[in-house]
């Protein structure tokens, strides 16, 4: 990569917060695959309503990183921000988890505040930089990142480059189908999403204990409409490793999904490493051994023993990392010009 050792800012921008970052990326380090890259300061708020209070917002938190560090010697900034985006022209479209930001230009408008260049990418593909450039799948040149968190999406890294397709629409893995039915996810029932995400598992779990309820044996685990409705893929994973049938079972079957997707990954990418992140870090015992069964007897012999899955590496700081990455990334790329 160029203009290592340099600083960035990065722009993390969600539906509940956002986060604005200043970093720097360290000297090439070879041994491990790549630079690194370390968090200098950071400015976390709540995402105000409508894209002009929000803007705002950034370009207070922007000018209190100058007063702190100085900013006019960064190399380039990123956004990192959920989609649908028009990430070649540096363009918000309207993402649900942000109602009113319809055709926001901001990376121009931000790069007229910095003097910067800067860059724009959907949180998936963010991430799938972050965990490439500088996480679990650092030296790899073929990677898939999964987010399995509140949604399933994917970020591809194909022959060392990003791979986001004509219209950036490129890893909307979620939306694929797995079953002819099955809990929804991404607007669809019995998808990957649906069975591979936090939302997903806890609407299995939901309507499997209703029908136990329904037939006079509730789960011990949900024995109420109430604690029905209270389930969760958190409460459901810690009840797994406790021992609760109902649970267990629950989290199988997402397993089971989850590596039905991953072996069709590994059949149409061949990738060297597919990284996961969201709920997998943390429950990576529960679901790799059987989405591994499972991959092996779905995926291409050759393809898959050269594939290794492994948990996302940058844990709680990966937004942030996030955000930084695709300034880097734009940065040797090229940019977005000023």
């Amino acid at each position: 990569m160029k203009h290592e050792g340099q600083k960035l800012v990065g722009i993390d921008v969600g539906g509940t917060k956002i986060a604005v970052v200043l970093g720097r990326q360290g000297p090439e380090q070879a041994e491990a695959g790549g630079p690194a890259i370390t968090v200098t300061d950071r400015i976390v708020f709540a995402t105000p309503e409508g894209p002009g209070p929000a803007l705002s917002s950034i370009v207070e938190a922007l000018a209190e990183l100058e007063r702190r560090h100085g900013l006019r010697d960064a190399a380039a900034f990123g956004v990192s921000c959920g989609g649908p985006l028009d990430s070649a022209r540096g363009i918000v479209l309207s993402p649900p988890n942000l109602p009113g930001w319809d055709s926001i230009p901001i990376v121009d408008i931000l790069s007229r505040e910095l003097g910067l260049p800067g860059s724009l990418q959907n949180d998936a593909n963010a991430c799938a930089l972050a965990e490439w450039m500088y996480g679990a799948a650092r030296g790899a040149s073929n990677v898939v990142f999964l987010t399995f968190g509140t949604g399933m999406g994917a970020g591809i890294i194909l022959d060392g480059r990003l791979y986001e397709g004509r219209e950036g629409m490129a890893g909307e893995v979620g939306h694929v189908r797995l079953a002819e039915d099955g809990p929804e996810g991404y607007g669809k029932r019995g998808s990957f999403e649906g069975f591979c995400s936090g939302g997903g598992i806890a609407r299995l779990a939901q309507a499997r204990a209703r029908e136990l309820a329904a037939r006079g044996v509730p789960p011990a685990i949900a024995p109420t409409a109430e604690r029905i409705e209270e389930l969760t893929a958190r409460r459901l994973c810690d009840a797994a490793r406790e021992g609760d049938r109902f649970a267990r079972e629950v989290i199988d079957t997402s397993a089971r999904y989850l590596g039905r997707g991953l072996a069709m990954l590994i059949d149409i990418l061949n990738p060297e490493r597919i990284v996961i992140g969201g709920i997998f870090p943390r429950a990576s015992d529960l679901f790799l051994p059987i989405a591994l069964e499972e991959i092996g007897r779905e995926a291409l012999e050759i393809s898959r023993g050269g594939c290794r899955i492994v948990p996302a590496g940058l844990g709680e700081a990966i937004g942030d990392v996030a955000a930084l990455s695709v300034a880097a990334y734009g940065l040797a790329r090229g940019g977005t010009a000023v």
